[in-house]
């Protein structure tokens, strides 16, 4: 029996679709060269140019990480299991969990029929019932991962929940944003969530932030909050809320989804002092992945989907671990990652550790202030709509000769130029929606196909996908490979069907 290797979802475009790859192999090191020589695509994903393993990228072997063991020289044995993670595209209170109940919080007769089922569970009773009714969280965007916990612990009684989003709703959002209704397309998010919210449970205190949450505001608003809730759905958010928690010692409850698959911590670099002890010393995010992935190695939901019903389980878990942080009940997942598999509906759970060298948590950090994160992670905090981001897209590319606006486009298929339009979406989205003339080569394919296009070196080539991510990765592949007259095309088929042809459909 060999040596097992489970690729993650976001990878396995480079592995064929293959989600265990065998291998035979004395150490972690020369399994993952196996891996990468059977599958040359996946090297630049999980190494560095001068042959490092990328920071984003941890390997486990069994629940550790190989970190915390012999690095890449850790030993491997015949049917031992590896489990590649990659990061997929959270005023301290003195004593908590085990907080102070102010003497005038007091719960009404309709408030104990209420909660009467948390009442009666000798954990839980009264005192965590006010102590609930006595915390305050804070929740960061309110969507897939936001809608479920909203909804519970709305439902729990928390005291006062703050929402931050400045989104508005749109039509793709309801298939798993559960806070939203058809009526609440176009409204703000924050809006449509008080909406649910109050009609859930109108003893809650809901504020609500109608605001990108940025390096200049973020202390203002986490502050005063007793829990923080990480419901972003993008890096330079996710880092922000991780950064922010750190300097400020709150716990930063975590979670992340993608396609099928979940992720839940809770993160908290000082859990140890905050609660006298109580709990042990906690990493925070930059401790299991010190720098982001690379601009577009992880879609979006947007780009990748994301399964219904997926959030609805993650959010749920982050809104058991905030409930367990304020009443003081039960084991935090401190130092451990959980992660979820949809498909398959299995859980593995793994080991995390605070590192002695982090740069934000540990004695000699170098960051002491929230920094520049969209330069951080090299990519926007895409919060905002659609059809915002397409428009700024649009607008940028006026002056970048690498890429060309759906505008540009129609004139010159309407002046009956001949041009090459290459797809790189994948085949399920080509039988949603296409444009007439079109040649489809999906974008993990393309490093295979490229025979395809021989003879075209110094033809234009006009790349789409859905929105301009993948296209501008197809652009450089391209590049890359001698073909020299290439562009982008701006915000994608969306963008041909919001701005030109509004009878497609859109996704």
């Amino acid at each position: 029996m060999a040596t097992r290797i489970i690729i993650p979802t976001a990878l396995r475009q480079y592995t064929a679709g293959h989600e265990v790859v065998e291998v035979s192999a004395r150490n972690v090191g020369e399994a993952l060269t196996k891996l990468v020589s059977q599958y040359p695509d996946l090297k630049k994903n999980l190494y560095t140019d001068d042959g490092k393993l990328r920071s984003f990228v941890n390997v486990y072997k069994g629940d550790s990480n190989i970190k915390d063991l012999k690095g890449l020289e850790t030993d491997v044995r015949l049917g031992d299991e590896l489990i590649i993670v990659p990061s997929i595209a959270g005023g301290a209170v003195a004593t908590f969990g085990e907080m102070q109940i102010e003497s005038d919080v007091t719960l009404s007769n309709e408030e104990i029929k209420r909660y009467s089922r948390h009442l009666i569970l000798p954990e839980f009773g009264l005192e965590g019932q006010k102590k609930m009714k006595n915390a305050s969280v804070l929740m960061i965007g309110a969507g897939g991962l936001g809608s479920p916990f909203a909804m519970y612990l709305a439902a729990a009684g928390i005291g006062k929940l703050g929402i931050v989003d400045f989104d508005v709703v749109d039509y793709s959002n309801l298939q798993r944003q559960i806070l939203h209704r058809t009526d609440s397309v176009g409204k703000p998010k924050a809006e449509s969530a008080k909406a649910t919210i109050n009609a859930i449970n109108p003893f809650v205190d809901v504020v609500t932030y109608d605001t990108p949450l940025t390096s200049q505001n973020a202390l203002e608003i986490l502050k005063d909050y007793d829990v923080i809730v990480d419901g972003t759905d993008n890096f330079p958010t996710r880092y922000l809320v991780n950064d922010a928690c750190v300097l400020l010692g709150k716990p930063n409850v975590y979670g992340s989804i993608f396609r099928f698959e979940g992720q839940v911590s809770v993160f908290w670099a000082n859990s140890h002092e905050a609660t006298n002890g109580r709990l042990p010393e906690g990493a925070c995010y930059r401790c299991l992945y010190p720098e982001p992935p690379p601009p577009g190695l992880v879609p979006s939901c947007a780009e990748g989907g994301v399964l219904g019903v997926l959030p609805g389980v993650v959010g749920t878990m982050q809104a058991i671990e905030t409930i367990k942080l304020i009443t003081g009940i039960g084991e935090p997942m401190i130092n451990r990652l959980l992660l979820f598999d949809a498909l398959k509906m299995k859980f593995r759970e793994l080991k995390l550790k605070k590192n002695p060298d982090c740069v934000v948590c540990s004695d000699h950090a170098t960051i002491k202030e929230l920094i520049d994160y969209e330069a951080f992670c090299g990519m926007p905090a895409n919060d905002h709509s659609q059809n915002a981001e397409l428009q700024s897209q649009t607008q940028g590319a006026k002056s970048n000769p690498n890429e060309i606006t759906v505008q540009e486009l129609k004139a010159r298929l309407d002046a009956g130029e001949k041009l090459f339009i290459l797809d790189v979406r994948n085949p399920n989205e080509w039988e949603i929606v296409r444009l007439n003339g079109t040649v489809l080569i999906p974008l993990p394919e393309l490093p295979n196909r490229l025979s395809e296009l021989k003879g075209k070196e110094n033809t234009e080539i006009l790349v789409h996908c859905k929105m301009g991510g993948r296209s501008a990765q197809a652009c450089e592949i391209l590049r890359q490979n001698g073909f020299k007259n290439v562009k982008n095309v701006v915000g994608g088929i969306t963008a041909w069907a919001t701005q030109i042809d509004p009878s497609m459909p859109t996704y």
